[in-house]
Protein backbone atom coordinates (compact mmCIF):
# COMPACT_ATOMS: atom_id res chain seq x y z
CA UNK A 1 0.00 0.00 0.00
CA UNK A 2 1.27 3.40 -0.76
CA UNK A 3 1.83 5.54 2.49
CA UNK A 4 0.97 8.84 2.71
CA UNK A 5 2.50 12.01 2.01
CA UNK A 6 1.23 14.12 4.61
CA UNK A 7 0.93 13.46 7.98
CA UNK A 8 -2.42 15.72 9.31
CA UNK A 9 -2.58 17.00 13.31
CA UNK A 10 -5.81 19.17 14.40
CA UNK A 11 -6.05 22.02 17.12
CA UNK A 12 -9.03 23.17 18.30
CA UNK A 13 -9.19 26.77 19.84
CA UNK A 14 -12.28 27.52 21.98
CA UNK A 15 -13.04 30.81 23.70
CA UNK A 16 -15.27 33.80 24.33
CA UNK A 17 -16.31 36.53 21.88
CA UNK A 18 -13.33 39.10 22.07
CA UNK A 19 -10.83 36.66 23.34
CA UNK A 20 -8.10 37.06 20.93
CA UNK A 21 -8.58 34.33 18.61
CA UNK A 22 -8.92 35.69 15.53
CA UNK A 23 -5.66 38.16 16.23
CA UNK A 24 -3.92 35.04 17.52
CA UNK A 25 -4.37 33.31 14.07
CA UNK A 26 -3.74 35.72 12.07
CA UNK A 27 -0.49 36.93 13.68
CA UNK A 28 0.67 32.85 13.66
CA UNK A 29 0.17 32.84 10.13
CA UNK A 30 1.43 36.37 9.05
CA UNK A 31 4.76 35.54 11.34
CA UNK A 32 5.32 32.57 9.24
CA UNK A 33 5.50 34.97 5.64
CA UNK A 34 7.98 37.24 6.96
CA UNK A 35 11.64 36.85 6.10
CA UNK A 36 13.10 36.50 9.00
CA UNK A 37 10.81 33.82 9.36
CA UNK A 38 11.75 31.93 6.13
CA UNK A 39 15.20 32.67 6.42
CA UNK A 40 15.87 30.93 9.52
CA UNK A 41 13.63 28.08 9.05
CA UNK A 42 14.15 24.48 6.65
CA UNK A 43 10.17 24.84 5.54
CA UNK A 44 7.39 26.92 4.26
CA UNK A 45 4.35 27.09 5.51
CA UNK A 46 1.15 27.38 3.43
CA UNK A 47 -2.61 27.84 3.69
CA UNK A 48 -3.94 25.38 1.54
CA UNK A 49 -6.82 27.82 0.68
CA UNK A 50 -5.61 30.53 -1.07
CA UNK A 51 -8.54 32.96 -0.04
CA UNK A 52 -7.76 31.99 3.33
CA UNK A 53 -4.10 32.99 2.95
CA UNK A 54 -5.12 36.37 1.26
CA UNK A 55 -7.43 37.13 4.43
CA UNK A 56 -4.80 36.45 6.91
CA UNK A 57 -1.88 37.72 5.96
CA UNK A 58 -4.17 40.82 5.13
CA UNK A 59 -5.15 40.74 8.49
CA UNK A 60 -1.55 40.69 9.54
CA UNK A 61 0.19 43.24 7.48
CA UNK A 62 -2.82 45.91 8.51
CA UNK A 63 -1.85 45.04 12.09
CA UNK A 64 2.29 45.86 11.14
CA UNK A 65 1.50 48.68 8.73
CA UNK A 66 -1.91 50.68 10.52
CA UNK A 67 -1.90 49.57 13.78
CA UNK A 68 -5.70 48.19 12.23
CA UNK A 69 -6.74 45.15 14.38
CA UNK A 70 -8.71 42.33 12.38
CA UNK A 71 -12.88 42.88 12.70
CA UNK A 72 -13.76 40.42 15.04
CA UNK A 73 -15.72 37.33 13.78
CA UNK A 74 -18.62 36.30 15.40
CA UNK A 75 -20.62 33.03 15.03
CA UNK A 76 -18.11 31.98 12.24
CA UNK A 77 -16.97 28.22 11.88
CA UNK A 78 -14.22 28.58 9.57
CA UNK A 79 -11.43 25.68 9.91
CA UNK A 80 -7.82 26.62 8.38
CA UNK A 81 -5.53 24.08 7.13
CA UNK A 82 -1.58 25.09 6.94
CA UNK A 83 0.59 22.47 5.39
CA UNK A 84 4.29 22.84 6.49
CA UNK A 85 6.27 21.67 3.68
CA UNK A 86 10.12 20.92 3.40
CA UNK A 87 12.19 22.64 1.00
CA UNK A 88 14.54 20.29 -0.17
CA UNK A 89 12.37 18.23 -2.60
CA UNK A 90 15.19 16.27 -4.01
CA UNK A 91 14.52 12.85 -5.48
CA UNK A 92 16.93 11.42 -2.66
CA UNK A 93 15.16 13.38 -0.10
CA UNK A 94 11.73 12.37 -0.63
CA UNK A 95 12.51 8.62 -0.98
CA UNK A 96 14.36 9.38 2.28
CA UNK A 97 11.75 10.54 4.37
CA UNK A 98 8.41 8.63 5.38
CA UNK A 99 6.00 11.95 4.36
CA UNK A 100 6.38 15.09 2.97
CA UNK A 101 4.64 17.95 4.31
CA UNK A 102 2.53 18.22 8.66
CA UNK A 103 -0.61 19.49 7.91
CA UNK A 104 -1.92 21.50 10.69
CA UNK A 105 -5.88 22.31 10.92
CA UNK A 106 -6.52 24.70 12.94
CA UNK A 107 -10.72 24.04 13.97
CA UNK A 108 -12.35 27.79 15.26
CA UNK A 109 -15.29 27.34 17.79
CA UNK A 110 -17.54 30.46 18.02
CA UNK A 111 -17.06 31.85 21.70
CA UNK A 112 -20.67 33.06 21.37
CA UNK A 113 -22.01 29.56 21.51
CA UNK A 114 -21.02 29.15 24.91
CA UNK A 115 -22.41 32.22 26.02
CA UNK A 116 -25.95 31.74 24.36
CA UNK A 117 -28.64 29.72 24.24
CA UNK A 118 -28.59 28.08 20.68
CA UNK A 119 -31.53 30.23 18.75
CA UNK A 120 -34.05 27.49 17.50
CA UNK A 121 -33.11 24.37 16.22
CA UNK A 122 -31.57 24.68 13.22
CA UNK A 123 -28.61 26.55 15.47
CA UNK A 124 -28.68 23.71 18.09
CA UNK A 125 -28.23 21.62 15.14
CA UNK A 126 -25.01 23.29 13.56
CA UNK A 127 -23.46 23.49 17.04
CA UNK A 128 -23.17 19.78 17.04
CA UNK A 129 -22.09 19.43 13.71
CA UNK A 130 -19.36 21.91 14.03
CA UNK A 131 -18.19 19.86 17.75
CA UNK A 132 -18.13 16.38 15.30
CA UNK A 133 -15.90 18.44 12.87
CA UNK A 134 -13.12 18.65 15.54
CA UNK A 135 -13.29 15.47 17.67
CA UNK A 136 -10.13 14.85 15.09
CA UNK A 137 -8.07 16.92 17.21
CA UNK A 138 -5.39 16.06 19.53
CA UNK A 139 -5.18 18.99 21.04
CA UNK A 140 -7.81 21.66 22.10
CA UNK A 141 -7.02 25.36 23.76
CA UNK A 142 -9.00 27.33 25.76
CA UNK A 143 -8.09 30.91 25.88
CA UNK A 144 -8.30 32.63 29.12
CA UNK A 145 -8.91 36.21 28.46
CA UNK A 146 -6.41 38.58 29.64
CA UNK A 147 -8.31 41.41 29.79
CA UNK A 148 -11.17 40.23 31.33
CA UNK A 149 -9.17 39.28 34.37
CA UNK A 150 -7.30 42.67 34.30
CA UNK A 151 -11.07 44.06 34.18
CA UNK A 152 -11.56 42.12 37.39
CA UNK A 153 -8.45 42.37 39.10
CA UNK A 154 -8.65 41.02 43.03
CA UNK A 155 -11.99 39.45 41.57
CA UNK A 156 -10.63 37.15 39.13
CA UNK A 157 -12.33 34.35 40.24
CA UNK A 158 -15.70 36.15 38.89
CA UNK A 159 -14.41 35.53 35.31
CA UNK A 160 -12.73 32.45 35.38
CA UNK A 161 -15.48 30.98 37.29
CA UNK A 162 -18.41 32.44 34.78
CA UNK A 163 -15.64 30.83 31.45
CA UNK A 164 -15.37 27.70 33.14
CA UNK A 165 -19.26 27.52 34.02
CA UNK A 166 -19.91 28.75 29.89
CA UNK A 167 -18.07 26.25 28.40
CA UNK A 168 -18.90 23.27 30.70
CA UNK A 169 -22.86 24.20 30.49
CA UNK A 170 -22.12 24.19 26.19
CA UNK A 171 -20.32 20.91 26.24
CA UNK A 172 -23.26 19.51 28.59
CA UNK A 173 -26.15 20.92 26.29
CA UNK A 174 -24.36 18.60 23.12
CA UNK A 175 -23.59 16.15 25.27
CA UNK A 176 -26.82 13.99 24.54
CA UNK A 177 -26.40 14.21 20.66
CA UNK A 178 -22.68 13.83 20.70
CA UNK A 179 -22.57 10.19 21.62
CA UNK A 180 -24.65 7.49 19.76
CA UNK A 181 -26.12 5.52 21.48
CA UNK A 182 -24.70 6.89 24.94
CA UNK A 183 -21.09 4.95 24.01
CA UNK A 184 -18.62 7.52 24.61
CA UNK A 185 -15.98 8.67 22.30
CA UNK A 186 -12.70 7.33 21.03
CA UNK A 187 -11.94 10.09 19.23
CA UNK A 188 -11.56 13.02 20.84
CA UNK A 189 -9.20 16.22 21.78
CA UNK A 190 -7.31 14.44 24.80
CA UNK A 191 -4.99 17.13 25.49
CA UNK A 192 -6.81 20.55 26.70
CA UNK A 193 -4.06 23.39 27.28
CA UNK A 194 -5.44 26.59 29.14
CA UNK A 195 -3.82 29.29 27.48
CA UNK A 196 -3.52 33.33 28.53
CA UNK A 197 -4.38 35.22 25.05
CA UNK A 198 -2.87 38.64 25.08
CA UNK A 199 -0.32 37.91 27.85
CA UNK A 200 1.30 41.23 26.63
CA UNK A 201 -1.24 42.73 28.98
CA UNK A 202 -0.06 40.89 31.97
CA UNK A 203 4.03 41.11 31.36
CA UNK A 204 4.93 39.84 35.20
CA UNK A 205 2.57 36.99 35.06
CA UNK A 206 5.11 33.72 34.26
CA UNK A 207 2.92 30.44 33.37
CA UNK A 208 3.49 29.58 36.72
CA UNK A 209 2.13 32.16 38.26
CA UNK A 210 -0.74 31.54 35.28
CA UNK A 211 -1.33 27.54 36.66
CA UNK A 212 -1.43 29.42 40.31
CA UNK A 213 -4.07 31.94 39.58
CA UNK A 214 -6.74 29.28 37.72
CA UNK A 215 -5.88 26.79 40.67
CA UNK A 216 -6.91 29.00 43.67
CA UNK A 217 -9.48 31.30 42.08
CA UNK A 218 -11.49 28.27 40.04
CA UNK A 219 -9.75 25.48 40.99
CA UNK A 220 -13.20 23.54 41.71
CA UNK A 221 -14.92 25.22 38.16
CA UNK A 222 -11.81 23.44 36.57
CA UNK A 223 -12.17 20.00 38.11
CA UNK A 224 -16.09 19.84 37.22
CA UNK A 225 -14.57 20.98 33.33
CA UNK A 226 -12.53 18.22 33.68
CA UNK A 227 -15.63 15.52 34.90
CA UNK A 228 -17.67 16.55 31.98
CA UNK A 229 -15.02 16.35 29.26
CA UNK A 230 -14.67 12.51 30.65
CA UNK A 231 -17.85 11.86 30.60
CA UNK A 232 -17.47 12.31 26.66
CA UNK A 233 -13.84 10.14 26.19
CA UNK A 234 -13.61 6.63 26.32
CA UNK A 235 -10.63 5.86 28.99
CA UNK A 236 -10.92 8.96 30.91
CA UNK A 237 -7.35 8.29 32.39
CA UNK A 238 -6.18 9.06 28.69
CA UNK A 239 -6.79 13.07 29.20
CA UNK A 240 -5.68 16.09 30.21
CA UNK A 241 -7.51 18.72 31.04
CA UNK A 242 -5.94 21.99 32.85
CA UNK A 243 -3.01 19.98 33.58
CA UNK A 244 -1.14 22.16 30.74
CA UNK A 245 -0.76 26.12 30.41
CA UNK A 246 0.64 28.14 27.90
CA UNK A 247 0.74 32.16 27.57
CA UNK A 248 0.02 33.48 23.94
CA UNK A 249 0.52 37.00 22.50
CA UNK A 250 -0.06 37.86 18.98
CA UNK A 251 1.69 41.19 19.29
CA UNK A 252 2.28 44.15 21.77
CA UNK A 253 -0.88 46.60 21.32
CA UNK A 254 0.19 50.33 22.27
CA UNK A 255 -1.25 53.73 21.31
CA UNK A 256 -1.14 54.09 17.10
CA UNK A 257 1.33 51.04 16.93
CA UNK A 258 0.94 47.31 16.78
CA UNK A 259 4.31 45.74 17.55
CA UNK A 260 3.62 42.26 16.09
CA UNK A 261 7.15 41.31 16.36
CA UNK A 262 6.93 40.96 19.85
CA UNK A 263 4.85 37.98 20.13
CA UNK A 264 4.49 35.49 23.17
CA UNK A 265 4.32 31.89 22.67
CA UNK A 266 2.84 31.39 18.77
CA UNK A 267 6.23 29.80 18.15
CA UNK A 268 4.32 27.15 19.91
CA UNK A 269 1.89 25.96 18.31
CA UNK A 270 3.58 24.40 15.22
CA UNK A 271 5.71 22.07 18.23
CA UNK A 272 1.74 21.74 20.33
CA UNK A 273 0.11 20.74 17.65
CA UNK A 274 2.76 17.78 16.31
CA UNK A 275 4.90 16.55 18.93
CA UNK A 276 3.15 17.26 22.56
CA UNK A 277 0.27 14.87 21.59
CA UNK A 278 2.74 12.29 19.78
CA UNK A 279 5.04 12.30 23.10
CA UNK A 280 2.05 12.19 25.45
CA UNK A 281 0.00 9.87 23.77
CA UNK A 282 2.96 7.26 23.59
CA UNK A 283 3.22 7.42 27.74
CA UNK A 284 -0.67 6.46 27.93
CA UNK A 285 -0.35 3.63 26.07
CA UNK A 286 2.77 2.62 28.07
CA UNK A 287 1.83 3.08 31.28
CA UNK A 288 -1.88 2.33 30.91
CA UNK A 289 -4.16 -0.88 29.34
CA UNK A 290 -5.72 0.75 26.30
CA UNK A 291 -8.81 -0.75 24.70
CA UNK A 292 -7.36 -1.62 21.02
CA UNK A 293 -9.31 1.00 19.30
CA UNK A 294 -8.11 3.77 21.82
CA UNK A 295 -4.55 2.69 21.58
CA UNK A 296 -4.82 2.42 18.06
CA UNK A 297 -6.45 5.90 17.71
CA UNK A 298 -3.37 7.39 19.86
CA UNK A 299 -0.76 5.92 17.77
CA UNK A 300 -2.05 6.04 14.35
CA UNK A 301 0.96 8.34 13.30
CA UNK A 302 3.22 7.07 15.95
CA UNK A 303 5.30 4.61 13.89
CA UNK A 304 5.55 7.29 10.62
CA UNK A 305 6.35 10.15 12.87
CA UNK A 306 9.23 8.46 15.40
CA UNK A 307 10.85 7.52 11.85
CA UNK A 308 11.05 11.11 11.21
CA UNK A 309 11.93 12.60 14.36
CA UNK A 310 15.13 9.92 14.26
CA UNK A 311 15.64 9.88 10.74
CA UNK A 312 15.02 6.21 10.25
CA UNK A 313 12.52 4.72 7.26
CA UNK A 314 9.24 4.00 8.09
CA UNK A 315 6.76 1.42 5.67
CA UNK A 316 3.67 1.63 7.80
CA UNK A 317 0.63 1.32 5.12
CA UNK A 318 -1.46 3.83 5.65
CA UNK A 319 -4.76 1.47 6.18
CA UNK A 320 -4.24 -1.64 7.81
CA UNK A 321 -6.71 -4.08 10.03
CA UNK A 322 -4.49 -4.01 12.84
CA UNK A 323 -2.03 -1.04 12.93
CA UNK A 324 -0.64 -2.06 16.68
CA UNK A 325 1.28 -5.05 15.36
CA UNK A 326 3.05 -3.09 12.23
CA UNK A 327 4.03 -0.29 15.11
CA UNK A 328 7.71 -0.60 15.96
CA UNK A 329 7.34 0.06 19.97
CA UNK A 330 11.35 0.70 20.06
CA UNK A 331 11.68 2.95 17.50
CA UNK A 332 8.55 4.69 18.72
CA UNK A 333 9.70 4.68 22.63
CA UNK A 334 12.99 5.56 21.41
CA UNK A 335 11.46 9.00 19.46
CA UNK A 336 8.96 9.56 22.05
CA UNK A 337 11.85 10.03 25.36
CA UNK A 338 14.36 12.08 22.69
CA UNK A 339 16.36 14.83 25.16
CA UNK A 340 19.05 16.74 26.03
CA UNK A 341 22.30 15.92 24.36
CA UNK A 342 20.63 12.98 22.09
CA UNK A 343 18.09 15.37 20.82
CA UNK A 344 20.66 18.04 20.51
CA UNK A 345 23.03 15.13 18.78
CA UNK A 346 20.06 14.44 16.19
CA UNK A 347 19.15 17.97 15.81
CA UNK A 348 22.83 19.13 14.70
CA UNK A 349 23.46 15.67 12.20
CA UNK A 350 19.64 16.07 10.40
CA UNK A 351 21.08 19.71 9.88
CA UNK A 352 24.24 18.70 8.80
CA UNK A 353 23.33 16.30 6.26
CA UNK A 354 20.37 18.49 4.89
CA UNK A 355 17.39 15.92 6.56
CA UNK A 356 15.10 18.86 6.75
CA UNK A 357 12.17 17.07 8.02
CA UNK A 358 14.31 15.28 10.86
CA UNK A 359 16.26 19.05 11.43
CA UNK A 360 12.56 20.16 11.82
CA UNK A 361 11.16 17.99 13.99
CA UNK A 362 13.74 17.92 16.46
CA UNK A 363 13.51 21.51 16.14
CA UNK A 364 10.16 21.36 17.09
CA UNK A 365 10.71 19.17 20.16
CA UNK A 366 13.40 21.22 21.35
CA UNK A 367 11.40 24.65 21.48
CA UNK A 368 8.84 22.24 23.48
CA UNK A 369 11.98 22.28 25.95
CA UNK A 370 12.87 26.14 25.46
CA UNK A 371 9.32 26.91 26.52
CA UNK A 372 9.52 25.73 29.24
CA UNK A 373 12.68 26.95 30.23
CA UNK A 374 11.31 30.07 29.12
CA UNK A 375 8.19 29.64 31.68
CA UNK A 376 5.99 30.42 28.19
CA UNK A 377 5.21 26.67 28.52
CA UNK A 378 3.97 24.30 31.80
CA UNK A 379 3.41 20.61 30.35
CA UNK A 380 1.81 17.89 32.54
CA UNK A 381 4.04 15.25 34.07
CA UNK A 382 1.71 12.51 33.79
Amino acid sequence: MQLSRVLEQHIAVFGESGSGKTVLLSSFYGATQEAQYLQKNLFDVVADDVGQHTRLHQNYLGMKNSARRPAQTRFTTTSYAFSVKMRDSSDNAVKARPFDALRVIWHDYPGEWFEQNANGPEEAQRRVDTFRSLLSSDVALLLVDAQKLLDNAGEEERYLKSLLSNFRTGLLSIKDELLEDGKPLVEFPRIWLLALSKADLLPDMDVYEFRDLLTDKAGDDLDELRKVIAGLVEVSDALSVGEDFVLLSSAKFETGKIKVAERIGLDLILPVASILPFVRHVRWSQAMQLPRKVAESLLSTAGTLAAALIARKSWLPARIENLLSFVDSDLVDEAAKLAGDKLRKINSEALARHDHLTATLSGFRMDLDRGEREQVLLRSRR
